[in-house]
Order: C-alpha cells, then sequence, then structure tokens
C-alpha cells in the first residue's frame, strides 16, 4: 500500500511498555515518514504528555496491556478529558476481547481508528493511518446536545412553521439506482439554528403531540414525493412513527389522507416504528399496523438488533422492510460479532422476503462488505448526508446524471 502524504504532518504518540517494541513503532513510523513521534512506557506518563501543550497529539498508538495505567484505563482516561485525538490499539491479546475493547472504547466516544494484533507491521498499521481524518470543528448553531425545551417552545416552533425534513437518500446497493430516502425531522430554529431530534422528540412524546410533527413532517415529505414522481423517478420516502403513536387507531386514516391530498399514494411511502413497538402485544397498535399496510403504506421495523424482536415476532406483522441499526453496519468491517449478527439478519430478511436496509454506513469498506452480503438497500453518510429538500433534489439530479454517464 502506498504512504498516505500526510503522515509527515502528523503528530504521534507512542505508549508501549517493552523498550524494544516501542523502539521498533517509532522506528517504523519514522520509516514511513513521521517526522515528530513522542514516545510513553504506560498510560499514565501517555497522559502527562498530553496535557503539555508544546507537545500536540494527533494519533496515538497504545499497547492495551502495561503496567501502572493499562490501555483500558488509559482510554477511559482520555475519554473524561473529551479528548479528539484519534487512536489505535495494539495487542497480544484474543480477537474476541480485541473486539470489546474496540467497543468500549466507541462507546467512551474515542476516535478509534482501530484495533489491531502484535506484531505491528506497517501492513497493517498504513490502512488505519489512510483512514485518519481530522476532528471536524463544531458548527455554530448546530450545537443541540443538552439542549431541552418545554412542549410549548415546541408546539410554538411548529405554529411558526419552523420543522421541515431533511432527506437521506437509500441506495440500491445491486443497482446503484436510488430508490427511496428517509425525511428526517429537524427544526430550524431561529435562534439556534438546525436543531436535531434528541432535543424535541420526547417533550412531544411525553405530552402527547407528537403525532402533530408526524402530520406535519408527512406533508412536507409528500410534497418532496410528487416533485421526484413528476420526473419519472420511482422512488418512496420512509418517515418514522413514534410508538407513541400506534394507540390510535385513526392515524391510518389520517396519513393516507394527508399523502392522498398532495397527489401520492400511501405505497409510496414507508414508515418506520421501532424494534420494541414492533414487538407490542397492544391491540390498539396492532391493529394500527395492519390498517396502515391495508391502506398501502409500506412497514419498516427500524433499529433491528437492539431490541427484542425474533422472526415469530416480526411474523406477527406485516413488515415490508427490515432496517439493520448502524451499530451492526459501522462494526461489522471490524467485528466478527457485529458481522455474525448482521448476516443472520439479512439472511432473516431473506426468509421473510421483506427488503434489508442498512442504515450508518460511513466507509467504502462499509459499502462493499453490504453488497457482498447481498443487502438490498444502503443509506448513511458515505452515500450522503441528510439535505434540506432543494438540495436532495438537485443531489437527486447530479446523482442520475453521473450514473447515466458511467452506463454509457
Amino acid at each position: 500500500m502506498d504512504k498516505p502524504t500526510h503522515i509527515n504532518c502528523l503528530r504521534f504518540l507512542v505508549t508501549e511498555d517493552h523498550d524494544f517494541q516501542r523502539a521498533t513503532m517509532i522506528r517504523m513510523l519514522e520509516g514511513l515518514g513521521a517526522q515528530t513521534v513522542y514516545a510513553a512506557a504506560d498510560g499514565r506518563a501517555a497522559l502527562g504528555i498530553l496535557q503539555d501543550p508544546s507537545r500536540p497529539v494527533d494519533i496515538i498508538i497504545s499497547d492495551i496491556e502495561m503496567p501502572s495505567m493499562d490501555g483500558m484505563e488509559f482510554v477511559r482516561h482520555l475519554a473524561e478529558t473529551g479528548s479528539r485525538i484519534s487512536i489505535i490499539l495494539v495487542s497480544a491479546l484474543e480477537p474476541a476481547l480485541l473486539d470489546s475493547v474496540a467497543t468500549m472504547s466507541e462507546v467512551y466516544g474515542i476516535n478509534l481508528l482501530g484495533v489491531v494484533e502484535k506484531p505491528l507491521t506497517p501492513a497493517k498499521l498504513l490502512p488505519l493511518l489512510g483512514s485518519y481524518m481530522p476532528p471536524a470543528e463544531p458548527r455554530p448553531g448546530n450545537r443541540t446536545s443538552g439542549l431541552t425545551f418545554t412542549p410549548d417552545d415546541v408546539v410554538q416552533g411548529m405554529q411558526n412553521n419552523e420543522f421541515e425534513p431533511f432527506f437521506q437518500p437509500k441506495i440500491d446497493l445491486a443497482t446503484g439506482q436510488i430508490k427511496g430516502a428517509e425525511a428526517l425531522a429537524r427544526w430550524r430554529h431561529a435562534k439556534l439554528g438546525i436543531v436535531t431530534p434528541y432535543a424535541f422528540i420526547k417533550p412531544l412524546e411525553d405530552n402527547g403531540l407528537i403525532n402533530e410533527l408526524t402530520w406535519i413532517i408527512l406533508e412536507k415529505a409528500a410534497v418532496l414525493c410528487q416533485n421526484w414522481r413528476a420526473t419519472g423517478v420511482d422512488a418512496t420516502v420512509s418517515v418514522n412513527l413514534s410508538a407513541k403513536s400506534l394507540g390510535d387507531v385513526t392515524i391510518a386514516d389520517r396519513a393516507t389522507q394527508i399523502v392522498c391530498d398532495q397527489g401520492v399514494k400511501p405505497s409510496h411511502f414507508v414508515l418506520e416504528v421501532t424494534e420494541s413497538a414492533a414487538a407490542t402485544q397492544d391491540g390498539n397498535a396492532l391493529e394500527t399496523l395492519a390498517r396502515l399496510r391495508m391502506k398501502g403504506f409500506g412497514l419498516s421495523i427500524d433499529d433491528y438488533g437492539t431490541g427484542y424482536s425474533s422472526m415469530q415476532q416480526l411474523s406477527r406483522i406485516a413488515f415490508t422492510e427490515l432496517k439493520i441499526d448502524q451499530s451492526f453496519v459501522i462494526d461489522a468491517a471490524k467485528h466478527e460479532s457485529s458481522r455474525v449478527i448482521l448476516e443472520s439478519s439479512l439472511e432473516m430478511a431473506r426468509k421473510l422476503h421483506i427488503t434489508s436496509v442498512a442504515e450508518g454506513i460511513e466507509t467504502e469498506a462499509d459499502f462493499e462488505l453490504l453488497r457482498q452480503l447481498r443487502c438490498d438497500l444502503a443509506q448513511g453518510y458515505f452515500i450522503a448526508r441528510p439535505m434540506e429538500r432543494t438540495d436532495y433534489l438537485k443531489w437527486a439530479r447530479d446523482y442520475r446524471a453521473h450514473e447515466t454517464v458511467a452506463k454509457v
């Protein structure tokens, strides 16, 4: 593999208690072009270097088994500091345990480039260095983590027409064609900019107001659907349906009226419900789901793999789509356990004769793996981020034009 051209600009910290192995790693990095390499014998010494502003670090390469402070404790302390430094973990531990450490690191919020078995070699190291990207700066106005709103705040935003769907495309993995898009609710707040659902869904659900947001998103999504179908694009739009809404047996009629008023059909839409909602024993909820299918809506079980569904539970409801949670997609290329879950989920979808969708695809490796495993549809940042309606329509036109040229 060719050397990434930016290695000479990166600053490394090698954390390894074995003197010879530490020196070998340093020589390897220098041989690859690294000009700045710091060294530490354990996690405690590494933290001391990281606290020194005169010695900035971009990538840490750390052993896991070390005295005084091992790699796992080092990762925990690194997470507590809020560090955005990338890290590569190296160890002679068994692969299953390495997978567990990798999962732990990602849950801590560490920017983990990878976990590799010893001995570390240039062939193992170069792909990880090639995947390095500088941490993105937070976008002003888009930092919605930790924000809280009262129900009155959210209702006022809806009355001011500040809520709208952003659209993320779904691509056929076999043909590359656009097969649909998911409509994701966003609040275009007058002062805070774009606010994500984590900040406003709960107050709506807790106060029985979630249906009002659903109708807003569904109606605006129907406008997009009508626009692109008028241009000959045969694609569906997916809209999330809260589990809190399923107890209302009238929502099937309301949803049907909303989409038909925009000149499109229920069959042009897929309504996504969470796995826990799919496992419900509530009669009203089961009736609502059956009525939606009877009206022609597609039904998707979202976040599959995070709840308690089985093939038997899924067979109780006429689902048309199984959407595999992104946590299994992101980890599948690196962790055998996640790949097994992913493969079994895809096999389940095939046995049930429903469409499989993998969400959270962020890399070409993820995309290729899902294609090899014969997943039907793909969704994620590798394809495109969620976009407002006008940007999405432009993206779709450009994508179709590029696809047409590629086939000529």
